[in-house]
């Protein structure tokens, strides 16, 4: 979560952000996936992540599975169809694996929904009890850019491992974690002209401020641009990036998701870790595949971003990218795509006081990912 300190900074410099619908943080993120067992065993090895509950035949749902896994703040729900048929399995044709929600939680699910739906949201799903012996749980939910959805979930009253419908799951086989610790912002990418769209909505819907905008003089290579805008809530726990396609010589990265996504969607979730070098380290060991930067990157870098308390040489060797603004300084790297389609992908983040998103390291980053591109021949 944000410090108290950026949170009461961000309160100061966006009032009204945080009038009327108060997000105490990310509850969870849920993807649709085709084969929920293996895709739970690979963020287990790959990232990390450990069980946490499932939910399933055995425990009264008849058209999915789903595994929730956990490391510290963060909880992946990866959900697959059991039927044929139906909206899980219409999401996988159009989008392949995908993020469907991005839950949050609040203290008034109802409030939420009615907040945001007389103020223009289209409901997904009105205020809705759920419970079990150990409680109840009280979602709602609205859509967002493409099929993508928040639910608003209210569980101050709730007691059980995750939520009805769920129950405690611990396979024998639980990695160590790598370091993760919760979700640092969660980057849409949205169609041509459409962005500020998007970023009215967040404003007028829910209540966002726009916290920094990216043109496509600072977001662009030789061949491809796009444009981005950062939305925040209040008290800066949810930070939402918008991404559109600019013009350039070449497709653009938003424009190649575009195009295999189906339409608008997550294009990356950012969690952040107090030792990137660890991390880092770790998830290579374990099969993820990282972007690289070319090596010269390094040699004019500390020019630019001055004095951090890291060694330059690992960060080199694992490729990890520096930048700072007038908070202090960061470190990221960012994950190829997690799946086939060259869709969603996770960025590594480690914040040394820094509260932006690397603008230094836009250049280099996107010309990696071009050279990716021009290996799919998508470029």
């Amino acid at each position: 979560m944000a410090t108290d300190t950026t949170s009461l900074q961000l309160e100061k410099i966006f009032p009204e952000a945080e009038d009327f619908l108060p997000l105490n943080g990310t509850d969870y993120v849920e993807l649709y996936v085709g084969n929920a067992k293996q895709a739970a065993h690979y963020y287990k090895t790959a990232f990390g992540f450990q069980d946490l509950a499932y939910g399933g035949l055995e425990t009264g749902l008849k058209d999915r599975a789903s595994y929730v896994l956990q490391q510290d703040k963060i909880r992946l729900v990866l959900t697959t169809p059991l039927q044929q048929g139906g909206p899980i399995n219409e999401h996988l044709s159009a989008h392949g694996d995908g993020v469907k929600v991005v839950a949050l939680w609040v203290d008034d699910a109802t409030k939420s929904w009615e907040e945001t739906t007389k103020r223009g949201a289209k409901s997904f799903m009105e205020p809705t009890r759920e419970e079990d012996e150990h409680g109840y749980v009280i979602k709602s939910g609205i859509h967002t850019y493409g099929d993508t959805i928040h639910i608003f979930i209210e569980r101050s009253n709730y007691n059980g491992i995750f939520m009805p419908g769920y129950q405690p799951y611990q396979s024998e086989y639980q990695p160590a974690d790598t370091g993760l610790k919760y979700i640092d912002h969660m980057v849409g990418n949205v169609g041509w002209n459409e962005m500020n769209t998007w970023v009215e909505f967040y404003a007028k819907v829910m209540g966002f401020a726009q916290l920094v905008s990216f043109d496509d003089k600072d977001i662009s290579t030789e061949y491809t641009a796009l444009m981005s805008k950062v939305m925040t809530n209040g008290n800066g726990r949810i930070k939402f990036p918008i991404n559109e396609p600019a013009e350039g010589k070449k497709k653009s990265q938003v424009e190649e998701y575009l195009d295999f996504y189906n339409g608008a969607g997550v294009q990356h979730i950012a969690v952040a870790t107090d030792d990137i070098i660890t991390t880092v380290t770790a998830m290579r060991d374990r099969g993820v595949e990282f972007l690289r930067v070319p090596e010269t990157y390094y040699e004019t870098v500390l020019d630019r971003v001055g004095e951090i308390k890291e060694d330059l040489e690992p960060l080199k060797k694992l490729g990890i990218l520096i930048d700072r603004d007038d908070e202090g300084y960061l470190l990221q790297l960012f994950t190829k795509p997690v799946s086939d389609r060259p869709t969603l992908f996770f960025e590594i983040i480690q914040r040394e006081g820094a509260q932006s998103f690397g603008k230094g390291n836009f250049k280099a980053l996107f010309e990696a990912i071009e050279r990716e591109q021009e290996v799919r021949g998508t470029l």
